[in-house]
């Protein structure tokens, strides 16, 4: 492996100690980084304002303010670079823990050997660099309509991208806002994965869909005994989510006293376990989303106006794929790649009379909604265009925007009047197994039915079963 540091990686060594402090700081320089020492974490936080560090190397125990202060208020701001951990003998759990509390890269103990902070330098410059090039490419990619997960090139699409690009470095807490099925927890991925925290855990919760009996217990977990059921110790969501981002689903449906008790922890970054006698250190980025109508849930109280100050530092709406029609070439385009990998299928494209039909439906379940007609074309369809005979047969019926156009098979199953029931189902089983070239499994997953079934049917009719 390679320990030649990359030219212009620059570090910041904090240490009150100036005998450790100095000394560190020429060996590094001879290594070829660009230095710069401060004594203490406050000295530190005003070095970073005009000396932007790719990697900090930090004593613990120091005046004023120490090493764990330190990264605690730089990953507050979003700000923190991978860190490495000075520490002196007999502290070695005290910087195992901080690691784990504050995501740090790594720790060395005092006396420092020189070949193994060479070797942890050489890391942690890498995934800095890493860092700034997934951050550089996704910001030339958000440009051409593609920002991580989401897909858009219309105008709305692009402030939501600006405003998310802004937010995200940050650890400012975020609202996404917008109907069901337009994409809030795809921002809430995007917020995540373009952060500092990408490589911690995201955890999303759906205030929703937990009756209020379970909605503490999930979020901030419980102790053995703490009721009747809890027969283990079992971490909340906010645990789960250190380091990481926890999205808050369908926020206004959260009862009252749990939203009262989440503002303490989103004030704090304190949580207490049901049942448990002492508070933890959380480190969590939290992402909240509704479908409801802001100001109509404050007025009727749902939302509590303190939480929802707390949490509104950034709000993002999100328009209705109604208001985006623009972006219906770009998010078929991508739909359709992702689920041609999913069911192993070679769809091409979409007729020009799909695309027609699907700009004049009004979409009332959003992106959601077109996914999943696509994805039942896609799985039909199974190779080549998507065509108007692969859509549901009700597209459009519930919205007053049904076309006129034929919604079967191409080749058809026409049936006259007279025609029983099992004539009737043999020849569909026929007609599709013709429309698949004869591919059993396709035909059985098309129809509905498993395949010892449809080889069953075919042998009732003394058709080729091989």
């Amino acid at each position: 492996m390679s320990t030649q540091p990359r030219p212009g990686v620059s570090v910041l060594i904090v240490d009150d100690e100036e005998a450790q402090r100095v000394p560190l700081a020429a060996m590094l320089t001879s290594w070829g980084f660009v230095v710069e020492t401060a004594s203490d974490g406050l000295e530190a936080l005003e070095k970073l304002g005009s000396f932007p560090a790719n990697v900090l190397i930090t004593d613990l125990m120091m005046p004023r303010m120490d090493g764990f202060e330190l990264m605690q208020r730089l990953g507050t701001e979003g700000k923190m670079p991978p860190a490495i951990v000075l520490t002196a003998f007999g502290n070695i759990e005290t910087a195992i823990q901080t690691i784990h509390d504050l995501g740090a890269f790594w720790f060395l103990e005092k006396p420092i050997q020189p070949s193994a902070l060479r070797i942890l330098l050489e890391r942690a410059s890498t995934q800095s660099a890493l860092t700034a090039e997934t951050e550089r490419l996704q910001r030339q990619l958000s440009y051409h309509g593609v920002l991580v997960d989401m897909v858009g090139t219309s105008p709305q699409m692009q402030q939501v991208f600006s405003i998310v690009r802004q937010v995200a470095p940050s650890k400012a807490s975020v609202l996404v806002v917008g109907e069901s099925g337009t994409g809030k927890e795809l921002v809430a991925r995007a917020v995540h994965h373009l952060s500092g925290r990408r490589g911690g855990p995201f955890v999303a919760i759906n205030c929703a869909a937990l009756p209020e009996a379970l909605m503490e217990s999930e979020l901030f977990g419980h102790e053995k005994g703490a009721f009747t059921g809890a027969i283990d110790r079992r971490a909340g969501c906010f645990e789960l989510a250190q380091h990481g981002t926890l999205l808050l689903d369908e926020l206004a449906e959260m009862p009252s006293g749990t939203q009262a008790k989440l503002l303490r922890v989103l004030e704090d970054s304190r949580v207490r376990r049901l049942g448990g006698k002492s508070e933890l250190f959380v480190d969590v980025r939290v992402v909240a989303a509704t479908n409801r109508n802001v100001e109509e849930a404050l007025k009727k109280g749902s939302l509590r106006e303190d939480l929802y100050y707390r949490l509104n530092v950034f709000q993002i709406e999100l328009p209705p794929l109604r208001d985006r029609m623009s972006d219906i070439g770009v998010l078929c385009e991508t739909l359709i790649a992702n689920l041609n990998r999913k069911h192993t299928c070679n769809v091409t494209s979409v007729s020009p009379e799909v695309m027609e039909a699907f700009h004049k439906h009004k979409w009332p379940g959003n992106v959601r909604e077109l996914r999943n007609v696509l994805e039942r074309a896609v799985i039909v369809a199974g190779e080549g265009p998507i065509v108007t005979a692969h859509l549901p047969f009700d597209f459009g019926a519930f919205t007053g925007t049904r076309t006129n156009l034929r919604l079967i098979e191409p080749d058809g199953v026409h049936l006259p009047v007279g025609t029983t029931v099992d004539q009737a189902e043999k020849a569909l089983i026929l007609a599709t197994l013709q429309h698949t070239k004869n591919n059993k499994t396709r035909a059985a997953e098309i129809l509905g039915i498993s395949l010892k079934t449809l080889f069953n049917k075919l042998k009732e009719y003394g058709a080729e079963t091989a």
